[in-house]
């Protein structure tokens, strides 16, 4: 795969962005008519304002969004059911980008790396490499060296995964005692709503997509405490889960994810009911399950 030619390079970042929004907006169950915010989506994906208007000027042509009385952009329809690949495809840069996080994940990619060595590895230009490695360290996943290179974060091995659920279990079980628990019920049902979404794709979902909706349901109960620390350290395993997870994903039978969204679906109901020691219970259970325990 090549990427060379300068106008693909503008349409690749418009459409890769555009395609974060139409997730991101997936993701949290967006319903028609819900406001567009260009300031909070560049807030979201650590952005300048002007790429984002750019991308959000191509939903706009792709009737994804419109225009309000005011002035203002808006969804056109609950994006819940949304088929991300029908509405925005996947451009060659967003392939690359999953290539390169497997790599790295498999070991095939050393921890600092630059962009020198990158550009031949995987035929594209330097300023798509650049914008790629800028994105990983926008997402938290990579960080620019002093004066050459980049080094990549921390991220789990399978040595590792014993003790990190481990942590996790002491962290994620702990938020459903803290005082003034607060359940959300809108957020509740956007996790439901994106669990039956996986549910329903099957295989056919892809690694990025379950990582979001299985990271946003342990993130989001986190929250519901109240506690910024354990939503910290519930924010930082699960970026040193992503490069993992992204390797393993295709290995992961359709039945494992099934069972991990019923058992994130049992844990909300419980939740939504304020039954928090079940909860606490059943989140106990699937921690320990998935770690190996």
């Amino acid at each position: 795969m090549t990427i060379q030619n300068a106008d693909m390079h503008t349409t690749d970042l418009q459409l890769d962005l555009a395609r974060r929004i139409v997730a991101h907006l997936r993701d949290r169950s967006a319903p028609a008519g819900a406001r567009v915010s260009s300031a909070e989506l560049a807030a979201e994906f650590r952005v300048s304002r002007s790429p984002v208007t750019r991308a959000l000027s191509l939903l706009l042509d792709r009737g994804i969004l419109e225009k309000t009385s005011t002035g203002r952009l808006a969804v056109v329809r609950d994006m819940a059911g949304v088929e991300l690949d029908a509405v925005v495809p996947a451009s060659e840069t967003e392939e690359l980008f999953t290539r390169i996080m497997r790599d790295r994940a498999r070991g095939e990619l050393p921890t600092e790396v630059s962009e020198s060595e990158l550009i031949p590895r995987y035929g594209a230009s330097r300023g798509v490499i650049r914008r790629l490695m800028m994105r990983f360290a926008a997402e938290g996943l990579a960080e620019r060296q002093q004066g050459h290179g980049w080094r990549f974060v921390a991220s789990l091995d399978a040595t590792q995964l014993k003790a990190s659920y481990q942590f996790r279990l002491i962290v994620e079980c702990s938020a459903f005692r803290i005082p003034d628990y607060d359940a959300q019920p809108e957020r509740v049902e956007q996790l439901r709503l994106g669990h039956e979404r996986i549910l329903s794709l099957g295989r056919n979902a892809g690694a990025d997509e379950w990582f979001q909706v299985n990271a946003g349901f342990h993130e989001a109960l986190a929250s519901f405490s109240g506690n910024p620390f354990l939503v910290s350290a519930v924010q930082q395993q699960n970026s040193l889960r992503r490069m993992w997870e992204s390797a393993i994903y295709q290995e992961l039978s359709i039945d494992r994810i099934r069972i991990s969204c019923n058992e994130h679906l049992s844990i909300l109901d419980a939740v939504d009911k304020g039954n928090l020691e079940w909860a606490e219970s059943l989140m106990r259970e699937h921690l320990k399950k998935a770690g190996g325990l």
